[in-house]
């Protein structure tokens, strides 16, 4: 229960909504649209998984997005820039960041939260800066690598799942994943076992920086066009999946397949109150919701173990 509890109640949700609004939860146009739709929110929510399971946090996820967006806009169709060339610009631009963050957190010795944070709030000055205006006209060749359907489903719903796959397979099946897994439990019993620990930290914000950027190149071609107003509801939701991620498959752990099932659940759950007419304020409600409750309960089921080691 303490693995599939979370997968149970999705299926209950998913039930309960195909019952009281079937005409419209229950059909494979809603699958198609919540899994291209909810790409970007996965990979922004994987790439904060790094750093969180090194045990640090990274707030300017969404506004590294939100940046990378904003550029592809600016240099694609207000500058005639390639879009080859304006996605390499965007994603140099989310290393670039990573490694601002991980300079401040690592060299400088200040609390990632705070460093963080700070950038979120930096990069979201300089989106006002690059472009303030919604621009629309995105190179169609972007769109269709991202929007077209294989098999039913959207391409981005597979970067998505590919990305899933990538970072399962380093966390559970690579030294450098029980690397990271160390650093989050233990920074100086770390150390003292001889890891680079400041060299694992500071990767983690540039791993984290280069997702975040991809993720806004797969949201420049779902929506076409960029907006600087996008970003701002992606840090809350990403967190929520991250951490609710904590207690599914691998209770207590950062995981990948956890983080995959949390999204998709949360937007079911978000979906069909929707559809039954809360709209508008029920996203933020939910989200900030099960960010509290992921975050308790994620807690609860960590306690016991460690209360259990040192016993």
């Amino acid at each position: 229960m303490r693995r599939f509890g979370v997968i149970l109640v999705w299926v209950a949700i998913i039930v309960i909504f195909s019952i009281l609004r079937p005409d419209t939860f229950f059909t494979f146009t809603t699958v198609q649209t919540l899994a291209g739709s909810q790409a970007v929110l996965l990979m922004l929510a994987l790439g904060l998984l790094i750093p969180l399971t090194a045990g640090e946090f990274d707030l300017s996820v969404a506004s590294i997005m939100g940046l990378s967006l904003v550029l592809i806009g600016w240099l694609n169709v207000i500058h005639g820039w390639p879009i080859g060339a304006a996605i390499a610009v965007a994603l140099a631009t989310g290393v670039f960041v990573g490694i601002v963050n991980a300079f401040f957190v690592v060299v400088a010795q200040v609390d990632s939260f705070i460093v963080t944070l700070g950038m979120a709030t930096v990069l979201a000055g300089v989106m006002l800066g690059v472009n303030t205006q919604s621009t629309g006209g995105i190179s169609q060749g972007l769109v269709d690598a991202v929007t077209r359907n294989v098999l039913g489903l959207p391409l981005a719903f597979y970067y998505g799942l590919a990305l899933t796959i990538v970072i399962w397979y380093v966390l559970s099946q690579t030294p450098l994943g029980r690397y990271l897994y160390f650093v989050g439990s233990g920074r100086d019993v770390a150390r003292l076992s001889g890891l680079r620990v400041d060299r694992i930290r500071a990767g983690s914000f540039v791993v984290s920086g280069f997702v975040s950027a991809l993720a806004g190149v797969v949201m420049a071609g779902w929506l076409g066009a960029s907006d600087v107003s996008v970003s701002a509801s992606f840090m809350l939701s990403s967190f929520a999946a991250a951490f609710l991620g904590t207690s599914i498959l691998q209770p207590g752990r950062f995981n990948a397949w956890g983080t995959f099932i949390a999204v998709y659940f949360l937007v079911t759950g978000i979906t069909g109150l929707q559809l039954l007419g809360f709209a508008g304020w029920i996203e933020s409600v939910f989200y900030g919701a099960s960010l509290v409750l992921a975050v308790a309960l994620s807690r609860t089921i960590t306690l016991p173990r460690r209360g259990r080691r040192r016993a």
